[in-house]
């Protein structure tokens, strides 16, 4: 009678167990800081807009599942999604062996260098030597941080970190940071092609480096949502296989952003 119980018990435990895995999907959460155009920003009315925005849409209507897009800072994204606020983090946020030992990424979403900006006609250049006693601006949590605080803050450069993307510009706009580092996309379409862009320009060549920033833009996922990255992955390859991808990137970009 002992063995028939401890049996039932174990039984039991499985089936609890695999129904805590076999998750309902039917709502995708995904935590989204709005101060990065033109891949996520927010219209005058309050509207999420943006490439990313776009692609996750699109990704939960082949889960058929609701798309639930809760607004939160970068430098919180990985602890709010450890946490359960969201469910995925879909806000520019790149593979890095750092971020790897945390979380889990979905397949790669885009790969874009990263570039510095300056006023124009300035002579900064991004190389260590060139930078010290400059105050370059970044946004909290973002690789660019990382990348900026390994190799040119020990070298004399002042590495100046903002709670989003705009509270950089606006200080490089003002003349209190001599420039500011970020994804060479977004400086490109969410700034310098805008009016309040028009007095600065790219700094010196692209910067790659897999350490820091990472091989690639993804899709954050917690480790033990197997079945959510699998279910994510199959959404990418379909969009990136029939062409709603290209139709996507075109309404943003006039280049491919894919990447090798």
């Amino acid at each position: 009678m002992k063995v028939k119980f401890a049996t039932l018990t174990l039984v039991a435990l499985a089936l609890a167990s695999s129904s805590a895995i076999a998750k309902d999907w039917s709502t995708v959460r995904f935590g989204v800081d709005a101060s990065y155009p033109p891949f996520e920003s927010k219209t005058s009315d309050g509207k999420l807009v943006g490439f990313d925005i776009d692609l996750g849409n699109e990704i939960c209507r082949r889960l058929e599942a609701k798309c639930v897009w809760v607004e939160n800072s970068f430098d919180g994204m990985i602890p709010a999604l450890k946490a359960r606020k969201f469910d995925g983090v879909l806000s520019t946020m790149s593979m890095t062996p750092a971020r790897l030992e945390q979380i889990a990424f979905s397949s790669r979403v885009f790969r874009i260098p990263t570039r510095l900006v300056a006023i124009k006609g300035s002579t900064i250049e991004p190389v260590p030597q060139a930078l010290k006693g400059k105050r370059i601006g970044v946004e909290q949590g973002s690789i660019q941080e990382t990348y900026a605080r390994t190799y040119w803050e020990p070298a004399g450069a002042v590495i100046v970190s903002y709670q989003d993307q705009d509270l950089v510009y606006a200080d490089l706009i003002g003349g209190r940071i001599d420039a500011s580092l970020q994804n060479a996309a977004q400086a490109d379409f969410g700034f310098l092609r805008t009016p309040r862009g028009k007095n600065f320009a790219f700094a010196g060549s692209p910067i790659y480096d897999t350490k820091t920033l990472g091989s690639g833009t993804a899709i954050g996922l917690r480790k033990e949502d197997v079945d959510l990255k699998a279910k994510i992955d199959k959404a990418i390859a379909d969009i990136r296989a029939d062409g709603t991808y290209d139709r996507i990137e075109r309404k943003y970009f006039d280049f491919d952003i894919y990447g090798q």
